[in-house]
C-alpha cells in the first residue's frame, strides 16, 4: 500500500508512480472479450443471464439512478429497457465509470462508506452476460421490483430524518444560453444559539442538476468596520455526484448562533431557460448537549505551490502537486478531488519525514468532472496523521485528444473559475486531535486489528 514515488514531467511527457499505472490500466476496457475466466480457471458452465444474474446486480447498484423519470439517460429496470445497452453497460463497467465511483482498487485505502462500486465478480458477471449474446433467461428467475426513494428525498433522511434546518437561496433565472454566471445571496439561518452539525446535504432542483456546476457554502458575519462580510467558517461543497457529509460524532464543526450563510452557486447555461431556481440545504444537528473534543472542519487544499501557476498547452500534459503539514495531530475524514475537463487523476499521500516513509492513501486515475465524489473513509481506516507529517496531493492533467473528456484540445488552458478553466485543489474534511487524542485512537485501532487477528487464526487452523 505503500512506496516511494517520483513524478517527473519531461518533454511533455507525464510519468507517474507505479501504483498509480496499475490503477490506470485497471480503469481502461479490455481489449480482448472478456471470456469468464480468472487466474487460469475454466468457466463455470451454467449461463449467465439477466433475470437471474445481472438484474440483481442492477437492482442494486444502477437502477437508483436508471429508471424512469430519473437521472439517468436510460431505464435499466426491465430486460427490454436494458438489451439494447448491453455493448454500451459491458464497456462503462469494465472501464470503472459506472457506476460512478471512480476510486482505483488495489491502491491506497480500501475501507470506504458509501462506496459505489461493483465488486470484481459482479463486473465478471456483467462481462460474460454481454459476451454470450445477452441472454434473457428464465422469466421466473425476475427478482421483485424494487421501490426506490424519491430523488427530490434529502440524501440522509433515512438515516437521521428529516433536517433540523433547511436553507435556501433566494430564485435565480438562468438564461438558456450564455456564460458562466455565480449567484452568491448572503440568507439567515434562524438558529438561536451555537450547535455542532451531525450532517450537510446540498440539494438543486431535479431540472437545475445539470446547470449547478457548484454550489459552495459559508457561515458569516458583518464586519461594520469594514462594511463587508467575513467568511467565519465553511459549511458545505456540493458539486454533481456528492451526496453531502457526515460529521464524526467526537468532531465538532460548529454552527454559530444567528448565523447568515453566503451561498457561492456556479450555474452554467444548458440551452433551456431555468427560471426562479432554488438550491436548498438540509443541516442535521447533534442535541444541545453533544460533547466532542475536537474540532471538525472542511477546507480547500490547494495543489500549486507558492508561486506556482496551473498552465496547459494545447495537446499537452500537466502535474500539479501541493503539500500540507498540521499543527497537532489528525484523522483525515474525506477526500474529494475537484477540477474541470482536464483533471484526469488525483492522489493523496502521506509523508514521514522521521522515517522517510511515502504513503499512497487514495488515488483517483479515472476521473470526471461529471461526478464530483467525496470518499469517506470507515471509521477504522480514516488516517491518523501525526504532527510533522505531510499531506502530498498531486493533480494529473490531460489537455490531448486522448482525453476523450477534453472538449477542445486545441486551447490552451489556465487556472480560473470559469468551466472551460482548470483548477487544481482538494476538498479534505479533518478532524483537529491532540497528542494523548492521536494515541488513544491509534491503540484502539492497534487492540481492534490483533482481536481480528486472533480471530481468524483458529478458524485456520481448524481448515
Amino acid at each position: 500500500m505503500s512506496q516511494p514515488c517520483v513524478r517527473l514531467f519531461k518533454a511533455g511527457v507525464l510519468v507517474v508512480t507505479s501504483a498509480l499505472l496499475v490503477a490506470i490500466s485497471m480503469a481502461q476496457p479490455s481489449a480482448e472479450p472478456f471470456d469468464g475466466t480468472q487466474g487460469g480457471q475454466a468457466p463455470a458452465a451454467a449461463p449467465v443471464t439477466f433475470t437471474k444474474d445481472v438484474a440483481p446486480i442492477f437492482q442494486r447498484s444502477c437502477q437508483q439512478c436508471h429508471q424512469p423519470n430519473s437521472i439517468g439517460p436510460m431505464s435499466l429496470v426491465t430486460y427490454a429497457e436494458t438489451r439494447p445497452w448491453a455493448r454500451s453497460i459491458r464497456s462503462k463497467v469494465v472501464a470503472g465509470e459506472m457506476p460512478p465511483y471512480r476510486y482505483d482498487r488495489n491502491v491506497g485505502i480500501q475501507h470506504l462508506k458509501d462506496d459505489l462500486r461493483l465488486s470484481e465478480k459482479e463486473i465478471q458477471t456483467i462481462a460474460k452476460w454481454v459476451d454470450s449474446g445477452a441472454p434473457q433467461g428464465n422469466p421466473a428467475d425476475m427478482p421483485p421490483p424494487v421501490t426506490f426513494d424519491n430523488p427530490n428525498e434529502w440524501a440522509f433522511e433515512k438515516q437521521f430524518g428529516p433536517p433540523d434546518i433547511i436553507v435556501k437561496t433566494k430564485p435565480f433565472t438562468l438564461p438558456a444560453r450564455g456564460q458562466d454566471v455565480w449567484w452568491r445571496p448572503i440568507v439567515p439561518t434562524g438558529l438561536d444559539k451555537n450547535r455542532c452539525i451531525k450532517a450537510v446535504s446540498v440539494k438543486p432542483t431535479v431540472k437545475g442538476r445539470a446547470a449547478a456546476h457548484h454550489a459552495n457554502t459559508e457561515f458569516v458575519e458583518f464586519d461594520e468596520k469594514t462594511g463587508n462580510y467575513v467568511e467565519t467558517e465553511r459549511v458545505s461543497e456540493y458539486a454533481l455526484g456528492k451526496a453531502g457529509e457526515i460529521v464524526p460524532p467526537d468532531g465538532c464543526r460548529t454552527m454559530p448562533a444567528n448565523a447568515l450563510v453566503r451561498w457561492d452557486v456556479h450555474y452554467y447555461p444548458t440551452g433551456e431557460e431555468l427560471k426562479n431556481d432554488v438550491i436548498e440545504m438540509g443541516i442535521w444537528l447533534y442535541p444541545e448537549d453533544h460533547q466532542a473534543k475536537y474540532k471538525q472542519d472542511l477546507k480547500l487544499y490547494l495543489l500549486t505551490m507558492k508561486g506556482g501557476d496551473l498552465e496547459i498547452p494545447p495537446h499537452g500534459t500537466t502535474v500539479t502537486q501541493g503539500f500540507h503539514t498540521f499543527k497537532t495531530p489528525v484523522r483525515i475524514d474525506s477526500f474529494q478531488p475537484h477540477g474541470h475537463f482536464r483533471l484526469v487523476g488525483k492522489t493523496l499521500e502521506i509523508f514521514y519525514p522521521e522515517t522517510g516513509k511515502l504513503e499512497m492513501v487514495s488515488s483517483i486515475s479515472n476521473w470526471t468532472n461529471n461526478w464530483h465524489t467525496s470518499h469517506i473513509y470507515a471509521d477504522d481506516h480514516a488516517p491518523l496523521v501525526p504532527k510533522g507529517a505531510v499531506l502530498v496531493m498531486t493533480g494529473y492533467y490531460d489537455n490531448t485528444a486522448n482525453n476523450k473528456g477534453n472538449p477542445d484540445p486545441d486551447q490552451w488552458v489556465g487556472p480560473g473559475s470559469r468551466t472551460a478553466d482548470e483548477m487544481s485543489h482538494s476538498w479534505i474534511a479533518v478532524t483537529h486531535l491532540d497528542d494523548a487524542g492521536y494515541e488513544r485512537l491509534k491503540a484502539e485501532r492497534e487492540a481492534k486489528q490483533k482481536a481480528t487477528t486472533n480471530n481468524v487464526a483458529p478458524q485456520r487452523d481448524r481448515q
